[in-house]
């Protein structure tokens, strides 16, 4: 078997931001080869890390070369998993399942083009269970933002009734018969292990990932008596306008470095 986080491959990804360069990388995790996006500012610095954590299951939220150039032209290094299954990485997208694994060697391979000790979690969507997972898991992170981000994965299946197939079928059943799982993949339920500056950030008319589960990560986060920042947006939804958005990242960004 192959070493966790050794590259496979790399090659050098059209970038839309002439300040930062992307390079597209082929990693190993748990014996097989999975593929995610590294970002660099071209200028040489002691930048912070960020594993940006994306929305979505295969192609649909896919990591976004733009997004996480913007992010990196902030000044951080930032590696954006793919998840296995996906672009071409062997094998299948299991939505908070194994392909976690991906992203604990994923901030491993980050580490490695980083001078600063400082890595950072930023999750967007499904992003949020990657992310809480990781600052369980891990005990070398500095801070976590989870952007209209799931909590639960349960309260995700009551929720979208139009993702409940899909569910079914990469989970193996519903929460009803095999509750466990679901309860297994939420990483909810370990909010007491979270020792990480927290920040959430969501819009309270967002349908693709309700308020609840942002009530919800709060609410376990406080009872622990863990850190944690809400910023909640009462008249915005799951994607935030253009002028908006950019600025809430880079308050984001801030908010991580200060941490």
């Amino acid at each position: 078997m192959k070493v966790n986080a050794e590259i496979e491959f790399a090659r050098t990804y059209p970038s839309p931001n002439p300040h930062v360069k992307l390079t597209e990388i082929t990693y190993w995790s748990e014996g097989i080869r999975v593929k995610g996006m590294l970002a660099q500012p071209v200028e040489a610095g002691q930048y912070e890390g960020i594993l940006y954590l994306r929305g979505g299951i295969q192609s649909i939220g896919m990591v976004r070369p733009a997004r996480i150039a913007e992010i990196a032209s902030q000044g951080f290094v930032v590696f954006a998993p793919y998840y296995r299954g996906n672009r071409g990485g062997e094998g299948k997208d299991e939505f908070g399942g194994t392909d976690v694994y991906d992203v604990l060697h994923g901030i491993t391979l980050l580490k490695n083009y980083c001078i600063s000790d400082r890595v950072h979690l930023f999750a967007f969507s499904r992003g949020g269970i990657m992310a809480l997972w990781s600052a369980i898991l891990r005990d070398d992170l500095t801070s976590v933002v989870t952007w209209g981000g799931v909590s639960s994965l349960r309260l995700t299946y009551k929720e979208r009734t139009d993702m409940r197939r899909m569910m079914k079928r990469v989970i193996g059943g519903t929460p009803t018969k095999i509750p466990d799982v679901y309860d297994q993949r939420s990483a909810i339920r370990r909010a007491n292990e979270i020792n990480l500056p927290v920040l959430i950030i969501h819009g309270a008319l967002d349908d693709n990932v309700k308020i609840t589960h942002a009530h919800l990560l709060e609410k376990s986060l406080k009872g622990h008596g863990k850190v944690v920042e809400t910023w909640y947006y009462p008249d915005l939804t799951h994607f935030f306008p253009g002028i908006l958005n950019h600025e809430v990242l880079v308050k984001a960004l801030n908010w991580m470095r200060e941490k």
